[in-house]
């Protein structure tokens, strides 16, 4: 679809059009809180402004642009800050669908405030157009301010679950590490900058290759590292996570385990990957030393997510550990640094999404009606809830790579991207992906733990035959369940977008 209309109509300004429609809306809305007095019309005006912007980054994502003559795909800069390309593209498509999820739900979860509702859906917004500005920033300036904008609108979100001292003490604990972050990640890019003399993504591949490796641009690489390893849960940088999804109310741990850690990962993309592979490419640098770092890094992360997921009774708390070794999964990409590796782990960002924003969705609903957030709790929930129960089932088999469900497809191809590299030559990260396979196997484990609680065990004496469900979790829960299974079997239209911006990532 020819979308010159659009560039004709606002410009340039039109590669940060999704994120100007969200941050209209977030003003909006508290506002709107103020009028209505009531979360529905509050919930149905978000869930317009969300559908507007998706509307639009989609034509954009597909559409083209006439010039001269010639058509091409959109790609743009605005102001000269921000680029729209199709990784950039895919990824707002990723934190929206994220954001439709949430803000769908939350009107009917009885754990979001009421007092403040309005100013919560501007802060769900927020967050999310600050997860948009990172992956179209051009800079490292761009990504550390959009970065600290989910973080601390993140801060609130986890502190906005009234009357519970969870809440208040995650809260704390989140505003402390972060606080960390934010400390490590400035003092990393100002030790780059001092190496490179560029804060410009695009140049420093060429920086790189000029100045050579150097202790300022270690320290610094290892800085933003763990500043950023913060943001996606990598170990050693993750024991903030079960304490703030577990304290959070379930809206918001969906926000932050499917959408906040795939913007961290993006940094990962964007920063690292793009330096070093550009600098290979142009100088031929040798990237093995800080490759190893990245596949040391993801071996202990996925393989500590999953032993110590293994000893966890709060449901919340045993996915919390999960989005851990999935992180682990996905770094593959960092040390393998092939454009297939990095299809793969695109496509993982995506049905990750589904599969662990549904299982969250279940553990919200059974909270709506009353249900416990211990394993133990689940006992018996397949005669009391089948169909919540085998929704669940689902995502979790699909989470361990279960065939034929969309983890499974998507472990594949970022897993064979560690074994073949863009050649079809075995590479030197079999290992890696022996690793990620033993880690999956263990998975299973505990994932399994949990169908056996909802299927084999017996309901206490005093459960409730019948359970109160909320219906926008419900629909939500279907819609994740069925995409779960459809892009296990049918995962070309979305793996071609991925392969597509893995090409772009490439390119630049």
């Amino acid at each position: 679809m020819d979308v010159t209309w659009i560039t004709d109509l606002i410009g340039n300004y039109a590669a940060v059009l999704p994120m100007l429609i969200l941050i209209v809306g977030a003003l909006l809305l508290p506002a709107t809180n103020y009028v209505f007095k009531k979360r529905l019309p509050v919930t149905s005006i978000a869930m317009v402004i969300v559908l507007i912007s998706l509307v639009f980054n989609i034509l954009l994502l597909t559409g083209t642009v006439e010039d001269g003559g010639v058509k091409s795909a959109f790609a743009h800069t605005a102001a000269g800050l921000f680029a729209y390309d199709d990784f950039s593209g895919l990824m707002i498509l990723l934190f929206q669908i994220v954001l439709a999820i949430v803000v769908f739900v939350s009107g009917e979860s009885n754990e979001t405030t009421k007092l403040h509702f309005g100013a919560y859906m501007s802060l769900l917004l927020i967050a999310t157009t600050g997860m948009m500005f990172v992956v179209t920033a051009v800079d490292l300036i761009g990504i550390f301010v959009g970065v600290e904008c989910v973080s601390i609108t993140s801060y609130a979100l986890v502190a906005l679950k009234r009357n519970d001292p969870r809440a208040s003490e995650a809260a704390v604990k989140y505003v402390v590490i972060g606080g960390l972050s934010t400390a490590l990640t400035i003092y990393g890019i100002s030790m780059i900058y001092g190496a490179l003399h560029t804060l410009t993504i695009a140049d420093l591949g060429l920086a790189l290759g000029a100045y050579g490796y150097s202790w300022a641009f270690i320290l610094g690489v290892i800085a933003m590292v763990a500043g950023y390893g913060f943001k996606i849960a990598a170990a050693p940088f993750h024991m903030w996570a079960p304490d703030v999804y577990e304290g959070a109310a379930t809206p918001v741990s969906i926000l932050l385990a499917t959408g906040s850690k795939k913007m961290g990962l993006a940094v990962f993309i964007k920063v690292f990957l793009v330096m070093f592979v550009a600098a290979n490419a142009l100088s031929g640098i040798d990237n093995d030393p800080m490759q190893y770092l990245f596949a040391i890094i993801a071996a202990i992360t996925m393989t500590i997510g999953n032993i110590v997921a293994i000893a966890q009774h709060n449901i919340k708390r045993m996915l919390a550990y999960s989005s851990v070794a999935q992180a682990g999964y996905i770094l593959i990409v960092m040390a393998v640094m092939s454009e297939y590796a990095l299809t793969g782990g695109i496509f993982h960002m995506f049905t990750h999404v589904f599969m662990k924003g549904g299982a969250f969705l279940v553990v919200g609903a059974l909270i709506f009606a009353g249900i416990g957030e211990k394993i133990s709790d689940y006992n018996g929930l397949a005669k009391r809830a089948p169909w919540l129960a085998f929704a669940m089932m689902i995502f979790l088999m699909s989470l361990a790579g279960v065939p034929p469900l969309a983890g499974f497809t998507s472990k594949f191809v970022l897993f064979s991207g560690a074994i073949y590299g863009d050649d079809g030559v075995i590479t030197q990260w079999i290992w890696l992906a022996f690793v990620a396979i033993l880690n999956s196997a263990i998975s299973l484990y505990y994932y399994v733990k949990v169908i056996r609680a909802m299927y084999i065990e017996k309901p206490a004496k005093d459960a409730k035959a019948d359970l109160k469900l909320p219906k926008t979790f419900c629909v939500a829960i279907a819609v994740c369940a069925v995409l779960v299974v459809v892009l296990g079997i049918y995962p070309a239209p979305i793996l071609d977008l991925c392969a597509e911006a893995a090409s772009v990532v490439f390119a630049i």
